[in-house]
């Protein structure tokens, strides 16, 4: 919940779409990861392979971590659901056996450009008045960014790369998220408040893809009901009002806060026909379904993309109980 940002960079499904990028080269599977076995099915290594497979099955957990909670118990109902399994959220034979029909590596590896290193990375000021003053909310260092490039979260890729110096050149192991980040087109969203889900359906009103998502609070509460999508907005600033919103600082003002990931609403917001409420990211990826929003429907910055990808000014939204 908040006031609309003001200022966008880049494009959205409301404006000129940019360019499509080179596709990627295959990806090279990271060498002695229990992940990418098909046979290993529990453990924290079968827990993680499931993540990133039902991440690609577009049935996220939010973000990867390898640690089994109810955000994965969500999504394994999710997807059992859509398959026409017994939705128990308990990763069975017969779940295992369709997830398992992706082929494509879990763990791959990553090359660090000079580029990742630069950064910019820049510690994120607590007080609204301080964040107004910097030129861009950016990431606070390389492992905040690499977590969100591969939507997990940053104590598993140091998990995963144990001896790593973050410099140009290092190989890196990651989760290969690629193939979820571009979701079909959506004739309509819904935002499950008692789930804490948002799910993208078909022309046919059956369910494609589903992410953990924050919705409201007793104060600010989901605003139940039909609405539409009426902007999308990629790279956001925000206009601060610390009475729209809950656990603010004590004598915090409104302010102007600049764009960027560790921004109030992250990297995209999608506004809806109600003053002030949308959908957008969070500079807080792991708190997604754990904590409460302030009324607005909150994803991960990873979720938030990739369902800015399938929507559009006009899309129907239907927030439910």
């Amino acid at each position: 919940m908040g006031p609309q940002p003001v200022r966008a960079w880049g494009t959205g499904p409301d404006a000129a779409q940019a360019a499509e990028p080179a596709s990627p080269p295959a990806p090279v599977a990271a060498a002695g990861q229990d992940a990418n076995d098909p046979a290993i099915l529990t453990g924290k290594s079968g827990v993680l392979r499931a993540q990133v497979l039902l991440l690609r099955a577009h049935y996220s957990s939010g973000e990867i971590d390898a640690l089994a909670g109810r955000n994965l118990a969500k999504a394994v109902r999710g997807f059992q659901k859509a398959h026409g399994i017994e939705p128990s959220g308990k990763l069975d034979a017969a779940t295992w056996a369709l997830l398992n029909k992706d082929a494509a590596p879990v763990l791959v590896e990553y090359t660090l450009t000079a580029g990742d290193v630069a950064g910019p990375y820049a510690p994120t000021p607590e007080q609204p008045a301080d964040k107004a003053k910097m030129a861009r909310l950016v990431y606070e260092d390389i492992g905040e960014m690499l977590g969100e490039r591969f939507n997990s979260k940053p104590a598993l890729i140091r998990a995963l790369n144990p001896e790593a110096e973050m410099v140009a050149g290092t190989r890196l192991v990651v989760p290969y998220t690629r193939p979820a980040e571009q979701l079909p087109k959506a004739a309509s969203l819904v935002v499950d408040k008692s789930d804490g889900v948002l799910q993208l359906l078909d022309a046919d009103d059956r369910v494609y893809a589903q992410f953990p998502a924050s919705t409201g609070s007793s104060r600010f509460p989901l605003p139940i009901g039909d609405w539409k999508i009426t902007t999308v907005v990629r790279d956001p600033d925000y206009r601060y009002d610390p009475d729209l919103l809950v656990n603010q600082p004590k004598g915090a003002k409104p302010a102007m806060l600049p764009p960027g990931p560790n921004g109030p609403v992250g990297l995209v917001w999608m506004g809806i026909d109600k003053k002030h409420y949308g959908i957008h990211g969070t500079p807080e990826p792991a708190d997604i379904s754990r904590e409460q929003s302030s009324g607005c429907v909150r994803l991960t910055n990873f979720a938030a993309q990739a369902v800015a990808s399938a929507v559009a000014v006009g899309t129907p939204v239907h927030f439910r109980e």
